[in-house]
């Protein structure tokens, strides 16, 4: 936090003086999602490399519609942004990104050699108005969503399916992130997965919009009909509710469910994680370069920087999430014996065809095979987000304003113990949609 300040009057300062804008790099990202401390690190190495002093102003965002906004408006001239995928694709539809130089001189270029194939692919099929978005954006981290469950109380068997909210064992013990794009793809999987099956559709397919207006109405009509077994819709909270067993299912993010697991593991409490089988979603977010950007060669570099092998491990291993990096290094770093083998081949390559890895994190081929990317619905967006306000709408009830003055307890405990409490090990931060 001093560090924020003091940038904040340093930038005052030059800007007062008439200095030139590219001794200031300005970095916008999601909350607790990069380690901090590699940022006076870049601002060396940036100088090592580039004969040129750099000061990074970090700033932080917790939902991808505020940074839209302020790089929309043009008002901010952030030279990074970190949104997710079907924001960029937005973004790019609107014409507000810079293509990403990768020359870099004699600093070795450690996007191309790193980023894997794919992350590159995925990318590739986000929709740009005839271009690729591999040239506008860097991937950082990525996930699936899915089901954490208790194993105590949910088998594994349950747990294969969204239609798990349906199971009236687990009314008032079941959470459903409050991610409208994230839940309405999934569930839509869920009920169009015979016509799946029988080849009539594709998941793909399934991820853009539908003018019909079908998909939408049987979500909502699906939701309202599970509403009376929902305890609550989280943003955050949810994993917390496992950990502490006050819920026994939370439709959740793999970065979520990673943290949850760990601690409610630290407590004897026995969470899983499963993409169900009928598919499900993965999810990516980007650095891009804004248009309105003033110091592109530092915003280019910094990408590059976090690409770097030692500092992607780093910073993996502070914030939690998985990385679009396929260095060995990262391989090497995520091998753990507890685990059984698996196939790891689409990421990182054929010499990962039995990797003993966090499935979680690295889901296995076979998994990764019924995940497809959402889209972004452009200007029918209102159509998901009213759709979304009349399900929730319609689940008002005592449940979940208990469980709404609990969480309240529980934020107000974390704050205080973040302001007066040690620092260090792994962030959590709810990849928020």
């Amino acid at each position: 936090m001093k560090r924020f300040f003091l940038l904040i009057v340093m930038a005052l300062v030059l800007f007062a003086c008439g200095e030139d804008r590219g001794a200031l790099l300005k970095v916008y990202n999601w909350g607790d999602y990069i380690d901090e401390s590699i940022l006076p690190e870049f601002e060396q190495w940036y100088e090592e490399q580039t004969g040129e002093k750099v000061s990074v102003i970090y700033q932080t965002f917790d939902v991808n519609e505020t940074a839209l906004s302020k790089i929309e408006k043009g008002h901010e001239d952030f030279d990074l942004v970190c949104p997710s995928d079907y924001i960029i694709e937005r973004m790019l539809a609107k014409d507000l990104l810079l293509p990403i130089d990768r020359d870099f001189g004699e600093t070795p270029n450690y996007i191309d050699e790193n980023i894997s194939p794919y992350i590159k692919k995925n990318f590739s099929l986000i929709e740009g108005n005839g271009k690729d978005a591999n040239d506008y954006a860097v991937g950082y981290m990525w996930g699936t969503t899915g089901i954490l469950y208790n194993g105590k109380y949910v088998t594994d068997q349950e747990a294969s399916t969204w239609g798990i909210l349906k199971n009236e064992k687990f009314a008032g013990k079941l959470f459903v992130k409050d991610a409208a794009r994230d839940m309405y793809c999934v569930m839509l999987i869920h009920l169009r997965a015979k016509e799946i099956a029988d080849s009539l559709i594709s998941r793909r397919s399934l991820m853009y919009y539908d003018p019909s207006g079908k998909n939408i109405a049987d979500v909502e009509e699906y939701f309202k009909g599970v509403k009376n077994n929902i305890a609550g819709w989280e943003a955050d909270f949810g994993k917390e509710q496992m950990v502490q067993e006050r819920g026994y299912v939370n439709l959740s993010w793999s970065g979520d469910a990673v943290w949850a697991i760990e601690e409610a593991a630290e407590v004897g409490v026995d969470l899983r994680y499963s993409v169900p089988e009928e598919g499900s979603t993965v999810w990516f977010d980007g650095w891009v370069i804004p248009k309105y950007a003033q110091n592109v060669k530092a915003a280019k570099y910094f990408i590059n920087f976090l690409c770097r092998p030692d500092i992607t491990v780093r910073n993996v291993d502070v914030i939690g999430y998985v990385s679009a990096s396929k260095a060995p290094e990262v391989l090497e770093a995520n091998i753990d014996d507890s685990y059984d083998p698996i196939n790891l081949t689409y990421f990182f390559g054929p010499e990962a065809d039995s990797v003993r890895a966090n499935p979680v994190m690295y889901p296995d081929s076979t998994v990764i095979a019924r995940c497809d990317m959402e889209h972004d619905w452009g200007e029918h967006t209102e159509e998901l987000i009213s759709m979304w306000s009349r399900i929730k709408g319609d689940n008002a009830s005592y449940t979940t304003v208990i469980v709404i003055a609990i969480v309240a307890l529980i934020l107000v405990s974390l704050i205080l113990k973040r302001l007066f409490g040690k620092r260090g090990g792994r962030k959590h931060g709810a990849r928020r949609r």
